[in-house]
C-alpha cells in the first residue's frame, strides 16, 4: 500500500508519503531473528511528513518513520534558514531499534546472513548537525549529540549480558550514556573513466558526567575505481581504531557487503581496531537470445 498526499496549510504545502507492505511469505523466504506471533511483525513500510514553512520563516520540519522486519527508525529534524555561505543547522531527535549482529550475531546460511543472538539495541539521540558549505568535491559536517543506548532482548526487556554471559554495556548497567562530538569530511570525484572517494570520521566522547563513556574513535574509507576497457577495477581500504571506553556494540565488525563479501556482518571478526583491503574486478555479461 502506497500513498502520497499534499496538504495546503496557509501558504505552506505539507507533503505526506506513506508506504506499507505486508510480507506474507517472509517466514518462508528468510529465517526469523525472533519468534513473534503478531501479524504486525511482518509489516514493513515508511511514513514521511515534510513541512517547508513551519513558523512562516521557511523553517523546515521533517518527520520520518521507517519500519523493517527486525528494525525501526524514527527521525524528527528541524532546519532553520541560513545564508548559503554559513554552516547549515539541523536539530534532530532520533530513536532506532535494530538487532546487534556486528558482534553478537549468530551466523547461519554459510555465514552470508546473521541473526541477532537475542541482543537488540534501542538508541535515543538528541543533537545538532552543522553542515559546512560544500565545494565541488569536498563536504564537511560537524555534530554534537547526546546518545542513550539500551540493549534489550527479543521480548523488549533490558539486558546487561548476552547468551554467553558476557557484558553488553561498557558501564555494566542496563544502558550507556554519552555525549559525542563528531567531525566527518568527504571527498568524491567521478567521471566516465573512474571514481575516487575518501571519507574520514572522528568521534570524541566528552566527559560531561564521570559515568558516561569517554573515548576517541576514528574511521576512514578510501576507494579508487578505474575502467579497463569493458571491465571496471575497484580497490578500497577501510580502517579505524577506538581508544578509551568501548562498549561491545561499538567494535569494528569485519564481514558483509561493505567489507568481506560472502560473509555476514561481523562473521569474520570484530575488535577495537581494524584494517580491510578489497579489490574487485567487474566484467559485463552479454546474454544472446536463442531463437
Amino acid at each position: 500500500m502506497g500513498a502520497q498526499k499534499s496538504i495546503h496549510a496557509g501558504r505552506a504545502k505539507i507533503d505526506v508519503n506513506v508506504d506499507f507492505t505486508h510480507k506474507l511469505c517472509t517466514s518462508l523466504m528468510f529465517p526469523a531473528f525472533r519468534d513473534s506471533s503478531s501479524p504486525l511483525s511482518l509489516v514493513i513500510g515508511s511514513l514521511c511528513i515534510k513541512h517547508p514553512n513551519l513558523f512562516g520563516g521557511s523553517e523546515k520540519l521533517d518527520v520520518s518513520w521507517d519500519k523493517g522486519l527486525y528494525d525501526s527508525n524514527v527521525l524528527v529534524a528541524f532546519r532553520r534558514p541560513r545564508p548559503e555561505w554559513r554552516p547549515q543547522q539541523c536539530f534532530f531527535i532520533q530513536h532506532s531499534l535494530s538487532p546487534e549482529i556486528g558482534v553478537h550475531g549468530t551466523p547461519f546460511d554459510n555465514f552470508s546472513r546473521s541473526g541477532s543472538g537475542g541482543v537488540n539495541l534501542s538508541k535515543l539521540a538528541v543533537g545538532l548537525d552543522l553542515s559546512e558549505p560544500a565545494s565541488s568535491k569536498w563536504s564537511s559536517t560537524t555534530s554534537v549529540k547526546f546518545e542513550h543506548v539500551r540493549p534489550i532482548n527479543d521480548e523488549g526487556r533490558s539486558i546487561t549480558r548476552d547468551l554467553d554471559g558476557f557484558p553488553i554495556t561498557c558501564s555494566g548497567n542496563t544502558h550507556d550514556s554519552m555525549v559525542v562530538l563528531k567531525q566527518e569530511s568527504k571527498f568524491a570525484k567521478a567521471n566516465d573513466q573512474g571514481l575516487s572517494h575518501f571519507s574520514l570520521q572522528i568521534e570524541q566522547g566528552i566527559p560531561v558526567v564521570s559515568k558516561w563513556l569517554i573515548f576517541n574513535r576514528f574511521k576512514f574509507v578510501a576507494s579508487k575505481g578505474a575502467r579497463l576497457g569493458p571491465a571496471f577495477l575497484l580497490a578500497s581500504l577501510t580502517g579505524g581504531s577506538i581508544v578509551g571506553d568501548m562498549a561491545p556494540y561499538q567494535a569494528f565488525a569485519i564481514g558483509g557487503l561493505g567489507s568481506v563479501r560472502g560473509y555476514g556482518e561481523g562473521a569474520v571478526g570484530s575488535g577495537r581496531s581494524c584494517l580491510v583491503a578489497n579489490t574487485e574486478l567487474a566484467l559485463p555479461l552479454v546474454l544472446e537470445a536463442i531463437a
